[in-house]
């Protein structure tokens, strides 16, 4: 079994990173992927794998949940960056306004992995 849930985790890893899922996504899907198979394997009675793919699961969605808090700090730091730089550049302030446009740009990009 474990066989098999290492070729059907490589094969999603692929397929996401083909598709442009971002980091969170990809560990979204593969927590919803192993509580499904949780659950079947629930009904069947098999308990032991169960509590394989539910660990599998845990794991995923802790890792989803991070990176959502990761982004969601991230962009609001480049928004506090964004509006410092709105209004220094509206006071001609170009210097002041360039070096909160990198602090935004970095941290969008961050927000972004």
């Amino acid at each position: 079994m474990n066989k098999v849930t290492t070729a059907l985790s490589t094969i999603a890893l692929f397929f996401a990173l083909g598709t442009g899922m971002t980091y969170a996504e990809e560990h979204a899907s593969e927590a919803l992927k192993h509580a499904q198979l949780a659950s079947q394997h629930g009904k069947m009675g098999h308990a032991d794998v169960l509590t394989q793919h539910a660990e599998a699961a845990l794991e995923h969605a802790k890792a989803s949940q991070q990176a959502h808090q990761a982004r969601a700090k991230h962009m609001g730091e480049a928004v506090t960056h964004l509006n410092a730089a709105i209004e220094h550049g509206k006071k001609g302030h170009a210097d002041v306004a360039t070096k909160h446009m990198k602090q935004a740009i970095e941290h969008i990009k961050a927000g972004n992995k």
